[in-house]
C-alpha cells in the first residue's frame, strides 16, 4: 500500500483495516501522533488528510491511499507556522500529550476559516486535555489568528 505522508511516499505492507495512527507510529515511526482513547473521542491522534482534520485512531489506512496525510512532524517542518508559534508563545502544554492533536485541529480550522469566531472554535476543537489547558489553548488560537493575519 502506498501512502503520501508529510510529502514523502511510503510503501507499507499492513492490513488495510489497520488504523492510520498505528501505521504512522509503528511502521513510519512518526511518534507525534498520539495514541490515547482509540475510539476517536479525545483528538490526541488528529492528523490532516487532504487538509482536513481527521482522528487517525479510527481511520482505516486504506481510506488514505491516494490522499495527502500531514502529521505534527510535517506541520513542524513549515517555518514559523503561526499555530506552532502561538502554542510556544502562549506556553500551552502542561504535560503536552494532547497538544499535537490540538495543534493539528487548530491548523485545519484556521486554514479553512481564518476568522473563526469563539463559538466556531469551541464547536470545532472537541479535543480533550486531561490537564485542562483549555484557556491557554483558546488564547493560542487567538494568537495564531493574529499571526496569520499579520502574515497576510
Amino acid at each position: 500500500m502506498r501512502l503520501q505522508v508529510n510529502d514523502v511516499t511510503h510503501d507499507v505492507s499492513v492490513d488495510p483495516e489497520m488504523p492510520l495512527m498505528w501505521v504512522l507510529r509503528d511502521h513510519l515511526r512518526l511518534l507525534g501522533t498520539k495514541a490515547s482513547c482509540g475510539v476517536g473521542l479525545c483528538g490526541a491522534c488528529t492528523v490532516h488528510v487532504d487538509g482536513e482534520a481527521q482522528r487517525s485512531c479510527v481511520l482505516p489506512v486504506q481510506d488514505v491511499v491516494g490522499k495527502s496525510v500531514t502529521t505534527i512532524e510535517g506541520l513542524a517542518n513549515i517555518p514559523n507556522h503561526p499555530v506552532i508559534e502561538a502554542w510556544i508563545e502562549q506556553a500551552v502544554p502542561q504535560c503536552g500529550y494532547c497538544q499535537s492533536g490540538f495543534i493539528m485541529a487548530t491548523a485545519a480550522l484556521l486554514k479553512n476559516n481564518p476568522d473563526a469566531t469563539e463559538q466556531e472554535v469551541n464547536e470545532t476543537l472537541s479535543n480533550i486535555c486531561r490537564c485542562s489547558t483549555y484557556v491557554r489553548v483558546r488564547n493560542a488560537v487567538k494568537a495564531a489568528q493574529s499571526r496569520s493575519r499579520a502574515l497576510g
